[in-house]
């Protein structure tokens, strides 16, 4: 794997990877503390989540459940001195989909963590990486009478 990253000005960034996509990056800078982009630690975190959400959805399309839609949401804490390091990062699943089963859910949660998510394994090295999820099942949900 290969990426490119090129200095723009100030504290921002481009960062480039090898299948040629862009993103903006940086860190705060100026009076207005505003940042150009992600910093490099949040796409870590934000790479993090996805590579265990790649995994959930996967691993559940596999078992052939109705997933339509996972959200992972991400807590983390950093050591207070250089290298500030993740010490602590928190994963929230949120599974959405017709009649889904809680035990597969669980089962590809714990697969992600345990043997396939090579962000959040290698993040576990520095970080107690913990997970939870909810399962929200659609087909429970029905639509409103119409006219009501």
């Amino acid at each position: 794997m290969k990426a490119r990253i090129k200095w723009v000005e100030g504290r921002t960034f481009v960062g480039e990877s090898a299948s040629g996509h862009k993103l903006v990056l940086g860190t705060t800078y100026g009076d207005d503390g505003k940042t150009p982009g992600p910093s490099p630690m949040e796409l870590l975190l934000i790479g993090t989540g996805g590579c265990s959400a790649i995994d959930v959805v996967h691993i559940l399309e596999k078992g052939r459940e109705q997933v339509e839609d996972c959200v992972v949401e991400l807590d983390s804490d950093r050591a207070p001195t250089d290298p500030k390091v993740f010490t602590r990062i928190h994963m929230h699943f949120i599974v959405k989909g017709k009649n889904l089963s809680h035990d597969k859910v669980k089962r590809a949660v714990q697969l992600s963590a345990e043997k396939y998510c090579s962000a959040s394994i290698m993040m576990g090295k520095t970080a107690t990486v913990t997970h939870d999820f909810e399962v929200i099942d659609t087909a429970a949900q029905l639509p409103s009478p119409a006219g009501v």
